[in-house]
């Protein structure tokens, strides 16, 4: 097998250093010892957005709020699904992200970030949350391998009891807060119920043809 070629490495504000690595037309961002993503592997990110967009057909014209951007995966599917009428605010933390979408992975990012019905935000998605207050459909978090803080210890607050008070006050009626994970964990489905979500798990498949590891998405309703 040929080996992987390193082509950039980006600081995390806050946390560990990220590593972009090619072998041939595929990329892997990797994290310490985790690869925390790999263009080879995409079903589970793309159900994140599908599945979402399943659950609120109904809405005319929705506004997603995506943090992180990270290959674009999620992006990507949202906006394939999403109809001319609909927003999507990405915020991502760290800037070379970005930079790697619009330079060495360009032709995987196929234009997404340029799209018309998407606003770029850089800086933390804990922060976007904040500042949206009942204005988003959806909030989808894709920003660590679960909840809790992998890329930086700060993103712990996301999933507390508090983050998730203001994922709330962010959602309109009936909107959705959708995390993806690596692996399931019972606590924090248990602190989505306690902070007055409906709860729905749901367990994909990591590859888009039905194979591979099982992730899990959290559908949290807000239901009031």
């Amino acid at each position: 097998m040929q080996p992987r070629e390193l082509i950039g490495i980006a600081k995390v504000p806050g946390g560990d250093e990220l590593r972009l690595f090619r072998r041939q037309d595929d990329f892997m961002i990797v994290l310490g010892g985790n690869e925390l993503m790999s263009s080879r592997v995409r079903g589970s990110e793309e159900a994140l957005a599908l599945m979402t967009c399943e659950r609120l057909q109904d809405r005319k014209a929705p506004h997603f709020l995506i943090g992180g951007y990270g290959m674009g995966f999620t992006l990507r599917a949202a906006l394939a699904d999403l109809g001319p009428s609909a927003r999507v605010t990405v915020a991502e933390l760290v800037p070379e992200i970005i930079d790697w979408a619009r330079g060495p992975m360009a032709a995987l990012t196929a234009g997404c970030l340029d799209d018309p019905r998407v606003q770029l935000v850089s800086g933390d998605v804990a922060a976007a949350i904040g500042a949206a207050r009942n204005g988003c459909d959806a909030i989808l978090l894709d920003v660590d391998n679960g909840p809790d803080g992998l890329t930086r210890a700060a993103n712990d607050q996301i999933y507390a009891s508090r983050g998730l008070a203001a994922a709330k006050a962010a959602l309109k009626p009936n909107g959705i807060l959708a995390i993806w994970s690596a692996a399931p964990d019972t606590a924090f489905s248990r602190r989505l119920k306690q902070a007055g979500f409906a709860v729905e798990e749901a367990s994909v498949r990591a590859r888009s043809n039905g194979k591979g590891a099982r992730h899990v998405i959290w559908f949290a309703r807000n239901s009031r």
